[in-house]
């Protein structure tokens, strides 16, 4: 072990690790999966910086939420101005639209983001300081089609990973209006019972009695099974909304729950919010979630502006996938490996390794001088497609052997033609 270690709460990456989430080749896979459906539904990628002016995430997720409250990454830089290392995507997304005036283009603009985020929390298996999120915004639009199109596009992409079981849960969180007067009733329900709350239950009371939804414990939720419901005081343009939301979602045959104390981490909700569950992984059976939120762009200092889409973690998934058992196709390894016997021969093999590479074939090759036996398992485990075998007598003849990998023959190639005939491959 070396002198230093990684930061608590992260992890990293490299190929072929025995753990899926530290395992780099399988990570591009799936980031190559999302980025292939996000062009089927008509999204761009876009990048942001990892850090962002504090308010920009204070004032979108809200001063009531754990996220802000608890779990922020937050400095002063050189000009004493307050920094944040960006703990979800959509404050930063909804930024750089109005910074590149894409509200101004017109119809719907469809946005999607991979890159980390940071949140400091307790770690735990499959939750990191540092932790890998995928996500889209469609904004432009109210439309409640759009709203289970972009569900849609969540479930395609869990399926097209693998995960199986799949079920949507899903509630109406209204408008600020009809939640005013939801809290009201909230609070006077849960206030006769407010001392078996924790002291985080009675904070939220508090400050943001919603979040009292979004409790962990057996007990505060035994007591909110019969609280006041949410969609019963949504008003009837928002409960006609939520309506044609699962109307459409049924159309498809997305398999979907109410749930009336579905909330979500973030204050910037509106109208609908979903969860995405795998039924095949035991109580952490959350993969994925979002909402729409009609307010934020104009909370960001923009025009009125609605807009909804969904984040997701990519390490929970790899995990879930590998407990899952799921066969992850791996990218293929280098086309050829040069293995080669003797110093003339290995002198060969550089040469041939450039000239191959500059022809667009990926070539591996052994600096090691180790015995061929030992070449040849490394170019199995690489999952070289073919070997070529140069020694000596190959050089002196000018033809060598290639050997298919997969089919397990060799064929003699003479040397001036090894790059016509292993790009033909």
């Amino acid at each position: 072990m070396g002198k230093y270690q990684r930061p608590k709460g992260t992890h990293d990456l490299y190929p072929f690790a025995q753990d899926w989430v530290e395992d780099s080749v399988r990570w591009n896979v799936v980031e190559d999966l999302f980025r292939k459906v996000a062009r089927l539904y008509g999204y761009g990628e876009v990048r942001t910086p990892l850090f962002e002016t504090t308010d920009l995430f204070t004032r979108s997720i809200g001063d009531g939420t754990d996220i802000v409250n608890k779990e922020m990454y937050t400095f002063l830089d050189k000009s004493d101005r307050s920094m944040t290392l960006r703990p979800e995507g959509t404050a930063g997304v909804l930024r750089a639209y109005l910074d590149a005036g894409l509200a101004n283009t017109g119809g719907v603009t469809k946005l999607y983001y991979i890159g980390p985020m940071f949140r400091y929390e307790r770690p735990q298996k499959g939750r990191y300081r540092q932790h890998q999120q995928c996500g889209v915004e469609a904004l432009g639009s109210d439309d409640p089609a759009l709203d289970a199109e972009v569900i849609g596009m969540a479930l395609a992409f869990f399926t097209a990973a693998g995960l199986t079981n799949l079920t949507v849960k899903i509630n109406s969180v209204g408008s600020p209006e009809s939640r005013a007067a939801y809290l009201g009733a909230l609070k006077a329900f849960v206030e006769p019972h407010l001392a078996e709350f924790s002291e985080e239950g009675k904070t939220r009371f508090e400050t943001n009695p919603l979040r009292m939804l979004d409790t962990k414990s057996e007990r505060e939720l035994e007591i909110l099974a019969g609280a006041p419901s949410l969609p019963d005081y949504l008003t009837d343009s928002e409960r006609a909304h939520f309506e044609s939301v699962l109307g459409y979602l049924s159309d498809a045959g997305y398999a979907h729950t109410v749930d009336p104390h579905l909330v979500r981490g973030f204050d910037y909700y509106t109208l609908t919010a979903f969860e995405v569950q795998s039924g095949d992984l035991g109580a952490q059976n959350a993969v994925g979630g979002g909402g729409r939120y009609n307010k934020l762009v104009e909370e960001l200092g923009g025009k009125p502006t609605p807009g909804i889409g969904f984040g997701l973690g990519f390490d929970r998934m790899l995990m879930a996938l590998q407990q899952l058992g799921v066969d992850i196709p791996l990218p293929p390894g280098p086309d050829v490996y040069l293995v080669a016997d003797g110093d003339a021969a290995r002198g060969e093999a550089i040469r041939l390794a450039a000239q191959l590479r500059a022809r667009g074939i990926a070539v591996d090759v052994d600096y090691n001088k180790r015995s061929v036996k030992a070449q040849m398992r490394a170019a199995d485990g690489a999952r070289a497609k073919s070997a070529v075998f140069l020694d000596d007598a190959a050089i002196e003849s000018g033809t060598a052997q290639v050997r298919d990998m997969a089919a397990a023959k060799q064929t003699p190639v003479a040397l001036a033609e090894l790059a016509q005939v292993l790009g033909k491959r």
